[in-house]
């Protein structure tokens, strides 16, 4: 039989998950605002915000991306989707096509002044992320993708970061 201390050890020791990970959230939560802070300050200057950055971020990066498949990645509503939308429309930053098999299907692309913000906002955050990677060394990249891929909630995967990784495993685990 084991002693009563180390029952009261096995009690007393939390597992992951049960005790709040207080240290962690709010590192997270920092490192979050300063992440995102950073593109902020840069998507004032047009009067654009946090969700004008996702729409932009994500029709760069799949140039005929259609409105259902945006909204699904985003998990938002339609009426929210369409006001950030219109903004990027109006501003030149963005542009709705009749898809090319199916005219009701429509389709965003990035102008070219939508291209060129989308990158001066990733290259704002990449800077970030290289300064934190250099500090971890070599495993650093490995270890944050397998953080933040964990991080996601495995009941409601996107199709489209699922499609992401394999390729990415394809090409050597780069993303």
């Amino acid at each position: 039989m084991s002693s009563d201390a180390s029952k009261a050890d096995a009690a007393g020791r939390a597992r992951r998950g049960e005790a709040p990970m207080y240290g962690l959230i709010e590192l997270f939560f920092f490192a979050y605002r300063d992440f995102v802070g950073d593109a902020d300050r840069l998507l004032e200057a047009y009067g654009f915000g946090r969700a004008h950055h996702r729409v932009l971020y994500f029709v760069t990066r799949r140039p005929g991306l259609t409105i259902a498949e945006l909204l699904e990645i985003l998990r938002i509503t339609k009426q929210s989707l369409n006001r950030v939308l219109r903004e990027l429309v109006d501003k030149n930053f963005i542009e709705i096509r009749a898809g090319a098999l199916d005219r009701r299907r429509r389709q965003l692309y990035a102008t070219l002044d939508g291209e060129r913000l989308a990158l001066r906002l990733a290259q704002v955050q990449t800077r970030r992320f290289a300064l934190a990677l250099d500090q971890l060394g070599d495993w650093g990249l490995e270890s944050a993708t397998a953080f933040l891929t964990a991080m996601i909630d495995p009941q409601k995967p996107s199709s489209d970061l699922t499609e992401r990784q394999d390729t990415a495993k394809r090409a050597g685990g780069k993303q």
